[in-house]
């Protein structure tokens, strides 16, 4: 591992260079965000019965599929994403500055994937205008989904905040190296800045922290994203007070796991062995077991409660759990990690950066997976039996699977443009490797020294 002392030229360059890479991955990207363009022009033409769904009865009596449990991860993703974020400045977590902005982007990215799904499966989008905003002082009150658009709204005001304010610290002192073709852009993030403000920022960020910590148990995907599902007793493989925690676990496992992959593939881009260290992975690899055992807490405790004298129908629902590959196989695959992440404990020789790596794609595809089956349970199993339901029909259409590969290449996108714009590794983390203490999230806010400060420009 590099020792050498990390510099505001490291964290500049992803803005100030480009490589053959960069093309080939945002081509790739582009193509499969513009195949499900393509998809989705072909259902906006001919309505969501060329996906199979949205019609009681098809594919085994499911009406939600791919779509909603991809929102569902996707949500899950960018929750997890600010909490972790919020956490190293709320709980003083310095050795994970370095991936912070990382997080809070992944938080953007993810609601904004999130948001594109609920648009794409109400089938027409000018609904979200006619249906939805036209009637909001009705709709608040009564539909959950638009519950979901509202606080999905919400997070993303809040952490597009949260991220602009630390923004502005970072562009002052860099404005000079950064590219002036984004003049307009760092214009508006710097409008009003004095260097008084920076006192009064890191209080500021402080608070949105807080904030961000209370409100996602509370509202977000211990809240709201559950209570779709929660409330519901007529569907008991939804039902239960449980739902709210096991939501929250998923979007933890699946948010480190989302960090882990990004924070190594800025690594290896750019050469930040020094800045985003072997530490950082081994903290965020027994971060993700921690929840990997929670995670699997709860599904035992669903599966206990399921098993032992429950109701016809709950009992039912559980005995699908065992049966149904789309359940089992996600479970033991986070099994199979938490296995290894305790193994790393005892012999860390077992720790490689690859390894962290695989681990993080099995859980979130073990999310993405069970979160999938979490939405089609609920109608192979439901209390009332209107229709002859045969659990297992249902598999996702073509435009549902290029949804997944779209709103990815969306996300993929997202990064390889905002990491030419502005840095994606904070400033205040590059001093606090370095040792200047002065100005990062200490307690105690002195002035930069001088000799480690870029020249000011005046805002």
């Amino acid at each position: 591992m590099s020792t050498k002392s990390p510099t505001e030229a490291d964290i500049l360059r992803p803005i100030q260079n480009v490589s053959k890479t960069y093309f080939i991955v945002f081509a790739l990207a582009a193509l499969a965000l513009g195949a499900f363009l393509v998809g989705w022009a072909y259902q906006l033409s001919e309505g969501m019965a060329v996906t199979g769904l949205s019609d009681w009865g098809s594919g085994g009596g499911v009406t939600w599929g791919l779509y909603i449990g991809a929102f569902i991860w996707w949500v899950g993703i960018a929750h997890g994403g600010i909490i972790l974020s919020a956490a190293v400045r709320l709980l003083g977590m310095d050795r994970y500055m370095p991936v912070a902005r990382l997080a809070e982007l992944l938080t953007l990215a993810g609601l904004s994937a999130a948001g594109f799904y609920i648009i794409v499966h109400m089938g027409r989008p000018d609904r979200m205008v006619t249906s939805v905003l036209g009637h909001y002082h009705i709709t608040v009150n009564n539909s959950p989904l638009v519950w979901d658009v509202t606080v999905i709204t919400a997070y993303f005001v809040l952490t597009a905040t949260y991220l602009a304010l630390t923004i502005r610290y970072d562009v002052t002192r860099l404005r000079d190296q950064l590219p002036d073709r984004f003049d307009l852009i760092y214009n508006v993030l710097t409008i009003g800045y004095s260097e008084k403000e920076d006192k009064v920022i890191d209080r500021m960020v402080w608070w949105v922290a807080l904030a961000i910590i209370i409100m996602a148990p509370l509202l977000l995907h211990g809240g709201v994203i559950p209570w779709l599902f929660a409330v519901l007793p007529n569907y008991p493989g939804w039902f239960g007070g449980v739902q709210g925690p096991q939501f929250l676990t998923i979007a933890l496992t699946s948010a480190i796991s989302g960090v882990i992959l990004l924070s190594a593939a800025f690594r290896k881009a750019y050469d930040w062995d020094h800045i985003i260290t072997d530490d950082i992975f081994r903290g965020l690899l027994l971060w993700l077991g921690f929840f990997c055992l929670l995670f699997l807490w709860l599904q035992l405790q669903q599966l206990t409660a399921g098993s032992f004298h429950a109701t016809v129908d709950h009992a039912t629902a559980t005995e699908g759990k065992f049966s149904n590959p789309l359940y089992y196989v996600p479970i033991l695959s986070v099994l199979g990690v938490l296995g290894f992440i305790f193994a790393t404990t005892i012999r860390p020789s077992l720790f490689t950066k690859l390894r962290a790596m695989v681990a993080s794609v099995i859980v979130l595809l073990a999310t993405l997976t069970e979160k999938l089956y979490f939405v089609l349970s609920g109608f192979w199993y439901p209390t009332f039996n209107i229709y002859d339901a045969v659990p297992g029909d249902y598999f996702p259409s073509a435009i549902e699977l290029l949804s997944l590969a779209g709103t990815i290449g969306m996300v993929v996108l997202f990064f390889l443009v905002v990491a030419k714009v502005i840095p994606v590794v904070e400033l205040h983390a590059i001093e606090h490797l370095r040792g200047d203490h002065g100005h990062g999230h200490d307690s105690e806010h002195e002035p930069v020294e001088e000799s480690a400060k870029q020249p000011e420009v005046e805002a």
